[in-house]
């Protein structure tokens, strides 16, 4: 499956991303967490517009060109670092409303318009780029599995790691034998239950003593957020409403597993990419609502439950009251999870552990799959490419971030193998 150019994704999709362009340049919302600190300087005056707009940009561009595109191109569906690291930049660009928007509606017009050609162009190919770029996803589904293991042993270290991963290795034994159930959804769970069990049993036994004066340092931003909770929502129902016609993925952790399912028509496997966003929205929630707090910029799309609501809903009315529900609800509990993130700061902590490991364990799974995916285009030729792409990034300081490495090699191999097949110098695999 791959974005259609169609009148309802290209209606969703341009207001969604001029919702979310206009939310940033009011700085009621951002999709970058590194954004997000910076953008009250320019909101109280500190920072003029083209520094503010400077900064956006930097801190975005290489995410938009490496992660944002891979991504879409090799699994045909819009994500977040494509359409809204776009959007905070078009947003806060813009010196009026009427522009914000303007701008962030045709970028999302251009995006869906856009793709839909490439595809075509690219399933005319001599060489299947689009069918083999389908392996990529492979190791994700199950490899994504592995990070809240990770992150116990990178925080709690070697002890608790094994044990969590002696745990985790017996339900997963116990399920595969017994149960027809996607055992890496519950591998999730059980990870991250015993993360928070660790975190929790810490807290406890230091007897961190309680500061008074934290319950109220930040209730004017968070009642910044809450005034601007119309804006936030209707984010969050486009947002929904994008996820369930199956234009739009909310992170790598699902994207791939979508992909998938779209392809196969497996409906399970939609479940188990809600399943697998649920479970980092939960590892998510220190970051983005102690950043929300401390600044009163909310994330456009919240807390990130907005995309299983949209993934799981019967239609796009129901994904849009869903998804506008949600945010509300999260923007009404922003004080009580600042006050339980307070009270246990291992689990504010394990935000940090968390995203390293999701990044560890997401390098490690799409670099595999870019080299089935090469394989499977051009066997060994292929995998030379590839191979030698990725070697040539390490040994040149990174230019590409390691996350995109994987899809960027197998898109540029792909690229190469169909030249050389148009020159008469590779013969496709049958």
């Amino acid at each position: 499956m791959t974005v259609e150019f169609s009148a309802l994704n290209l209606i969703v999709v341009t207001l969604l991303c001029a919702a979310t362009a206009l939310m940033a340049h009011l700085g009621v919302a951002v999709f970058h967490d590194g954004i997000r600190p910076v953008l009250p300087e320019f909101i109280e005056g500190r920072m003029k517009r083209p520094e503010m707009a400077s900064v956006a940009f930097g801190l975005s561009v290489g995410f938009i060109a490496s992660v944002g595109i891979a991504h879409t191109v090799a699994t045909g569906i819009l994500n977040p670092w494509l359409l809204f690291l776009t959007t905070d930049i078009l947003g806060i660009v813009a010196n009026r409303k009427w522009l914000a928007a303007l701008l962030g509606g045709a970028w999302g017009a251009l995006t869906v318009s856009a793709l839909g050609l490439i595809n075509t162009a690219l399933t005319s190919l001599p060489v299947d780029f689009i069918g083999a770029m389908g392996a990529l996803s492979d190791p994700v589904v199950s490899g994504f599995a592995l990070f809240p293991l990770v992150a116990i042993f990178m925080q709690f270290g070697a002890k608790k790691g094994v044990t969590a991963t002696a745990i985790t290795f017996i339900v997963r034994i116990l399920i595969v034998r017994f149960t027809t159930i996607y055992v890496e959804s519950i591998q999730i769970f059980v990870g991250v239950l015993l993360l928070i069990i660790f975190a929790i049993a810490k807290d406890t036994q230091s007897k961190l003593p309680k500061n008074e004066e934290e319950d109220n340092v930040f209730t004017e931003r968070i009642a910044r957020i809450r005034k601007n909770v119309v804006f936030l929502m209707i984010g969050g129902a486009f947002i929904a409403v994008a996820c369930n016609i199956g234009v739009f993925a909310g992170s790598e952790v699902s994207i791939y597993t979508l992909a998938e399912a779209y392809k196969t028509g497996n409906n399970a496997l939609v479940s188990q990419a809600a399943l697998s966003e649920f479970m980092r929205g939960l590892g998510f929630i220190p970051l983005i609502a102690t950043t929300a707090i401390t600044t009163g910029v909310y994330g456009v799309a919240g807390l990130t439950f907005v995309y299983p609501i949209g993934y799981l809903m019967p239609n796009p009315i129901f994904a849009a009251i869903g998804g506008a529900l949600m945010i509300l609800v999260e923007v009404m509990l922003l004080g009580l999870i600042g006050k339980f993130l307070g009270k246990f700061p291992s689990i504010r902590e394990a935000s940090d552990s968390i995203r390293s490991s999701m990044t560890t364990v997401m390098e490690f799974a799409l670099l595999i799959g870019a080299i089935n995916a090469v394989v499977k285009m051009g066997g060994y030729t292929g995998f030379f490419i590839g191979a030698m792409i990725y070697f040539i990034n390490e040994m040149t300081g990174r230019r590409i971030m390691k996350m995109a490495i994987g899809p960027v090699a197998a898109i540029a191999t792909g690229i190469i193998l169909n030249i050389l097949c148009v020159l008469g110098l590779f013969v496709p695999i049958a």
